[in-house]
């Protein structure tokens, strides 16, 4: 029986606290507190045994008065109401029984999604295979171990590349190395420094990893695809304690843990039922039956047979049948062992009146009570089983022992399983002869008369049929023992191919493959169709997979159990020290006269001190000087201090307080958040949202993604950049590698104060940086594979009508090839009016590729394949934009090397003479065409239009600054106005003061 299952069945769920009754509140009508009630397995127990009894009773009286048709009478109860009934009911009552919808990933997911996208990716290629995560236990046994190897070699055959992190430095990490993965080891502070954002997805392979979820539920990372393996029942056991301990918070813990899951995968359907209270809609199984014959193997190597069947008091040569039923058909049970019981009572009373050893039947069922096993008694007895012969036993008895004493297992359930039954295949690993009916899940597997002996559950005959081949001269046949040795071979490496491939369709289904990423290839070309029990066999018989640390569980449970004692100190230190003693008002009394003394010497002090009069134009200037005074004058913050007399200030842009471990500090850096709340508190960060109100619509964030914080500084620049360089560099690039060493830093400063290199861009982020080692593609071919193959048709229209250009006219500027590094992630710097003319460019272009790409009334963006690429639609062809532009407007290009700090030109400019298109990029052109936007927009042109450009920054036009000029001249002369009537008031009448005291 799987851990954690209650001897009430599995089925049935934790009880939940009763009903308020009025006699459980008192007379202010408050719930009194009560002693919490009993489990109610107790009565279900009554019940079950009650209703054995019962059925017991039935079949007696049946006897009595009708012996002669006993077996129908028997038959039409157990088998026409069960077994003669449409089996699809008895699906439905699985499904019933479960609190979830379906479990199952071939009924979750439809087949056919990646088809569909291998057709839309026909005219590009990705650039590198798909990265999966894996976060494995520190304590992994060898169950969970295999199959993690098994899994993770299936997944590398279809293109999947893994990085494989771990808590604890523990023995097998070998393991890992001979299918070509290295283990990483980390702590608390190195999985904050992991951007999972480099990741199609997140696989956790124990409940250890709940301490990656601090990082994952934060942003950026909130929606990479996380999938949470769930072997243990450790939790689920802790469950119910906390429930009645009242541990409500460390409830919600967990289940705000497992809803950030897109996926919780149980090995078997058992263990959900366990985590019911915690969720259930993302809750699947993918069956994974290692454990049952590892067990097995385990058992048998250390329990020798004749010793295990003399301490149950059974002989060498006796017969033993173990019957064995359904987890998940409990209410059932009864009556498919009376059906099961009443086809075979002729042929054991045959047997037992032919061998002198005997013949034994064991059930494995509910109860072992001396109630419940006297009722089978009575049962077996009136259908011709030998008296004494019949013992029951509960599901958490020792079942490895019945399985290692019997000699035949026969599974008497007829309803359809929801997977392969756990005790026949773990019946198969001990080398038991199995009998089962030819159920769907079964006859997946097991051939009859090859591997198993299989019966039709409609027709009992069947069943007698299959255990007369069984059974030959007065023990098992040689053709049981030929398909028993058949039956154990088979369970080593059953459903190795289904749980391979049951992960690559969940893959499929909840990841998202951007365009650069390279599709997986079909769940049919998975070549992994065993167990790798080879690797297992290398591990070395001294390595321990005990974790020296203590547990996530335990973790929780103690920093909880702090938390509510420091909360029940503070409130009796509050409740102690809130009401002040009569000591305390006598200090008080006492300080308060001492502060009115030393008030009453300092004011006489004062007085005593001849101060010099102002006269009253003194005064006047001094009010005049105090209202000239800006109010948005302040003192300058810390960080505004240190960059005062330097160079150039790098902005780093991030997204959340995921992003915050990869961010620098110091002078040469300045953030800016693209979120208000993902702000770092104690630092002078930008505010992206607050500069540009655009982006406070999501989904015009989303759309331009980092580029918006390029915006956000350009418009209003001269309030927090006064600086003659500038520059942007993402979180992203220190995750990457490539963000600035020190020495980089330090060649940036000296070039900066050595004097100015012009119009020049220096980059360090390179654009090929993700290419698979020997691939090189020219800059318009990248541009595609990370645009879904339309980047040069849309950059094409966009240019072309962003500058009016026939259609006869090319419109695609020609970007070189060769061996010249490109600029990524935003990395640069430039000087400030440079970078100011660039963005005059940008939101022209931003503002024709919307009009062209997206509209918000009726979204479609192609220049994504994903979900979350059309989501960001913008991001990546604005992240390259500044190549096209420095290439085109003549500015100088620069590679700096990150590390080393090695300076080297790219794309000279003698290089490009006849090859750029200068026009196009000239700043008179660009700015005569910014001030026709800025007049269109300040006429509202644009007001019901939902044009992009005004809302990306400035609109200015020479309208504007005259409009302006005409109104500080206005205000200017208004104030002379009223300063002439007030002298002249003056001068007319004087001054009038007015008497004192």
């Amino acid at each position: 029986m799987p851990t954690g299952v209650s001897r009430r069945g599995p089925h049935v769920l934790p009880d939940r606290e009763p009903a308020v009754r009025p006699s459980d509140r008192g007379a202010s009508g408050v719930r009194q507190r009560r002693e919490p009630r009993k489990p109610t397995w107790h009565r279900n127990y009554c019940v079950y045994c009650v209703g054995l009894s019962m059925v017991v009773a039935w079949v007696i009286v049946l006897a009595v008065f009708q012996q002669g048709s006993i077996n129908v009478d028997v038959r039409r109860s157990a088998a026409e109401m069960l077994l003669h009934g449409e089996l699809k009911s008895t699906e439905r009552r699985v499904h019933r029984m479960l609190p979830f919808s379906s479990l199952s990933v071939e009924e979750r997911f439809a087949d056919g999604k990646l088809e569909i996208e291998r057709s839309r990716r026909a005219n590009f290629v990705g650039l590198r295979p798909p990265r999966l995560a894996l976060v494995i236990g520190s304590a992994n046994g060898d169950a969970q171990l295999l199959m993690l190897l098994t899994l993770t070699k299936g997944l590398t055959e279809l293109g999947y590349r893994f990085t494989v992190f771990t808590f604890e430095d523990g023995g097998g990490h070998y393991l890992w190395q001979n299918i070509g993965y290295q283990v990483h080891l980390v702590d608390y502070q190195g999985l904050m420094s992991i951007d999972w954002s480099n990741y199609e997805g997140v696989i956790l392979a124990s409940l250890e990893g709940q301490r990656v979820l601090s990082s994952l539920m934060q942003d950026p990372f909130l929606s990479i695809p996380l999938i949470w393996l769930i072997h243990e029942d450790t939790l689920g056991k802790h469950l119910r304690e906390y429930e009645e301990k009242g541990f409500d918070g460390l409830i919600s813990q967990w289940r705000s843990s497992f809803r950030r899951a897109n996926a919780i995968v149980f090995p078997d359907f058992s263990l959900p039922l366990l985590y019911a209270t915690l969720g259930g809609t993302n809750f699947m199984v993918i069956a994974g039956p290692l454990a049952d014959v590892l067990k097995a193997d385990t058992y048998l190597a250390s329990h020798p047979q004749h010793h295990t069947r003399k301490d149950y008091g059974y002989g060498e040569n006796e017969l033993i049948i173990l019957f064995v039923g359904s987890y998940f058909h409990y209410d059932d049970t009864i009556w498919d062992f009376a059906t099961t019981m009443q086809a075979l009572a002729s042929q054991v009373s045959e047997l037992e009146g032919s061998t002198n050893a005997g013949v034994h039947s064991i059930f494995l069922c509910g109860n072992s009570s001396d109630t419940y096993s006297s009722s089978f008694q009575e049962l077996a007895a009136q259908m011709g089983f030998p008296a004494n012969s019949i013992r029951c036993y509960p599901f958490d008895h020792d079942v490895s022992s019945l399985l290692l004493i019997a000699d035949i297992v026969l599974h008497a359930s007829f309803n359809e399983e929801p997977s392969f039954p756990p005790l026949l295949l773990r019946a198969m690993s001990f080398g038991v002869p199995i009998i089962a009916p030819n159920i769907s899940q079964i006859t997946k597997n097991v051939v009859d008369g090859v591997n198993g002996f299989l019966f039709q559950p409609k027709d009992p005959a069947t069943l007698a049929k299959a255990f007369s081949l069984v059974i030959g001269q007065q023990k098992l046949s040689d053709l049981a023992k030929r398909v028993a040795d058949e039956g154990k071979l088979l369970a080593k490496d059953m459903l190795a191919f289904e749980f391979v491939s049951s992960y690559a369709k969940l893959l499929e289904n909840l990841l998202y493959f951007p365009s650069n990423v390279m599709l997986p290839a079909a769940v049919s070309q998975i070549q992994q169709k065993t167990w790798s029990w080879d690797w297992l066999e290398r591990k070395t018989t001294n390595e321990s997979d005990q974790s020296t640390e203590l547990s996530v569980i335990e973790m929780l449970e103690r920093q909880f159990e702090k938390n509510l004692t420091g909360i029940s100190q503070l409130e009796n230190e509050t409740l102690s020290g809130d009401f002040p003693t009569e000591l305390d008002w006598e200090d008080l009394n006492e300080i308060e006269i001492s502060e009115d003394i030393e008030t009453r010497e300092m004011q006489e002090l004062e007085e005593r001190i001849e101060t010099p009069l102002k006269t009253w134009e003194e005064v006047y200037h001094t009010a005049r000087k105090a209202e000239k005074a800006k109010p948005e004058k302040h003192e300058r913050d810390e960080g505004e201090l240190e960059r005062t007399g330097e160079p150039v200030c790098i902005y780093e842009i991030y997204d959340g307080g995921g992003s915050w471990s990869f961010l620098h500090h110091g002078s040469f850096y300045r953030g800016i958040t693209l979120s208000r709340s993902g702000k770092r508190p104690g630092t002078d960060d930008v505010d992206a949202v607050s500069r540009l109100p655009v982006l406070e619509d999501s989904q015009y964030r989303d759309l331009l993604c980092e580029f918006g914080a390029l915006l956000s500084v350009a418009n209003k620049v001269d309030n927090i950049h006064k600086l003659p360089w500038i520059g942007f560099q993402s979180w992203r690039a220190t995750s990457r590698m490539v963000a600035l060493s020190r020495i980089a830093e330090e060649k940036l400063e000296t070039m900066m104060m050595e004097g100015n290199k012009g119009d020049t861009v220096i980059y360090w982020a390179r654009m090929d940086m993700d290419l698979n080692e020997g691939l090189s593609l020219d800059f318009w071919s990248m541009c595609d594979s990370l645009n879904a193959g339309h980047c040069r048709s849309l950059f094409s229209d966009a240019f072309r009508k962003m500058y009016g250009l026939g259609e006869d006219m090319a419109s695609l500027p020609p970007m070189p090839d060769g061996e010249s590094y490109w600029s990524a992630l935003h990395c640069w710097i430039m000087p400030t009016p440079s970078f100011l003319e660039f963005i005059m460019f940008s939101r022209m272009f931003l503002d024709s590729l919307d009009q062209l790409s997206y509209n918000k009334s009726n979204p479609s963006c192609v220049l994504g394949s994903s979900e979350i690429e059309k989501r960001h639609c913008y991001c990546r062809v604005m992240e390259f934009l500044v190549n096209i532009w420095a290439y085109h407007s003549g500015r100088r290009m620069l590679y700096l090397n990150p590390v080393t700090a090695q300076l080297s030109e790219q794309h000279p400019l003698e290089q490009r003479r006849g090859l750029i298109w200068s026009k196009y990029f000239q700043r008179t052109l660009l700015k005569t065409m910014d001030e026709d936007l800025a007049e269109e927009a300040d006429d509202g042109i644009y007001v019901n239009s939902r044009r992009l450009w005004p809302l990306l920054g400035e609109v200015h036009w020479q309208g504007v600054f005259d409009r302006e000029r005409e109104q500080r001249y206005v205000k200017k002369m208004d104030k002379k106005r009223k300063a002439k009537e007030r002298l002249l008031d003056r001068q007319k009448h004087g001054y009038k003061q007015k008497a004192l005291g």
